[in-house]
C-alpha cells in the first residue's frame, strides 16, 4: 500500500519550473521562449544587450516624456529576454522619469545584465 501512495502521490516539485532567481537573466524565462534552442538564446539576448546600451544612450540625452518612452521600451525588451531587475527599474523609471535614484538603477541593472551577457557568450 505505501508503494501506491508513493507511486501517485503529488511530486515535491509539483510547482513547476521555477524561476531562476538570483541572476540577472531568468534562464528558464528565458529558455520558455526561446523553446530550449541555445543558439536562438544567445542571439537574443545579444539583441538585448545592444537595445539595452542603445536605451542607456536614450535615457541620457532626454527626459520628461521621451524618457519614459524609452523606459518603457526597456522595460519590454528585458522581460521578453528575462532581464527581471532591468524590468522593474525600467518600470520605475518610466513612472517617475526625473528621477536620478530610479535612473542610477537602471543603468547598475543594465550593466550588471550585460556582464552576465557577455560571460554566457565566452
Amino acid at each position: 500500500m505505501a508503494a501506491l501512495n508513493i507511486a501517485f502521490d503529488t511530486p515535491d516539485n509539483a510547482s513547476g519550473i521555477c524561476a531562476s532567481t538570483g541572476r540577472p537573466i531568468d534562464l528558464v524565462h528565458l529558455g520558455r521562449q526561446t523553446m530550449g534552442d541555445k543558439a536562438l538564446e544567445l542571439e537574443v539576448l545579444q539583441m538585448f544587450a545592444r537595445h539595452a546600451r542603445q536605451s542607456m544612450k536614450e535615457l541620457a540625452m532626454f527626459d520628461g516624456e521621451a524618457r519614459a518612452s524609452v523606459a518603457h521600451r526597456l522595460k519590454g525588451s528585458a522581460q521578453s529576454a528575462g532581464a527581471t531587475a532591468v524590468a522593474r527599474a525600467a518600470a520605475a523609471l518610466e513612472e517617475n522619469p526625473a528621477d536620478a535614484i530610479a535612473l542610477a538603477a537602471v543603468t547598475a541593472a543594465v550593466v550588471e545584465a550585460e556582464n552576465f551577457i557577455l560571460k554566457l557568450c565566452r
